[in-house]
């Protein structure tokens, strides 16, 4: 089948399938001008292939992954693999949860300003003006103008 019903059959695009060929987690035959001619398994392989990319794993991982799966069976290499992947997955979501807490917290600080967290709010903006001994009143311009 030509890679555009692959891609209608498998729900995936046309460009999914050549970055798929490109990382070496599918691979097709050339007709004589040169066109994809994929197998018919190749649409459960695209499924599995997007399957691994919903559980997270990167096509590195799944390039290594496909020869046991290919063999159909696993092995102690297949599971540590697995494994390092999901402590992977779990790190990545341990320090998104940590930055959605700090988010949390800026959003607080920001619908509840204090001067703790606000340097605007410690003294008017307009306070090192007095100091230096500048009228920090605005000028009334059309006053000013003389004639």
């Amino acid at each position: 089948m030509r890679i555009g019903e692959l891609a209608d059959r498998a729900g995936v695009s046309t460009r999914a399938l050549r970055y798929y060929e490109e990382q070496g987690l599918l691979t097709s035959e050339r007709t004589a001008s040169g066109q994809r001619v994929y197998a018919e398994a190749a649409v459960e392989r695209v499924q599995l292939i997007q399957q691994l990319f919903t559980a997270g794993l990167p096509s590195r991982t799944i390039v290594r992954l496909l020869p046991y799966i290919d063999a159909g069976h696993a092995t102690p290499e297949s599971f540590e693999l697995l494994a390092a992947e999901r402590d992977r997955i779990t790190t990545a979501m341990t320090e998104l949860a940590a930055a959605r807490d700090a988010l949390d917290r800026m959003i607080h600080i920001a619908n509840h300003p204090t001067p703790e967290h606000c340097p605007a709010l410690r003294e008017p903006a307009w306070a090192p003006y007095v100091e230096a001994g500048i009228d920090p009143t605005p000028v009334d311009e059309a006053a000013a103008v003389t004639v």
